[in-house]
């Protein structure tokens, strides 16, 4: 199976990243953003055709790795390869 895993910093958490690229943008002179939070993507290719245990692999990938579950919230998808 192949997971793909979208982590993102949690609302109230500085982002300094986001608010870099924020400033550039608006010097290129796009004005009407208003926001911009940067996260991370993995795409990890599991060998494993049972779906509760694709899933279980990627919740422990996740919460011991993957992001930080302290300022971090994550999300995947799994898809049959």
């Amino acid at each position: 199976m192949k997971a793909k895993i979208y982590v993102t910093l949690k609302r109230g958490i500085h982002d300094p990243q986001g608010h870099a690229i924020h400033q550039s943008l608006a010097t290129l002179g796009f004005e009407a953003i208003n926001e911009v939070r940067l996260g991370k993507f993995v795409e990890v290719d599991i060998e494993e055709h049972d779906q509760e245990k694709a899933e279980a692999t990627v919740k422990n990938m996740c919460d011991k790795l993957l992001a930080n579950p302290v300022i971090e919230n994550y999300r995947y998808e799994l898809f049959s390869s």
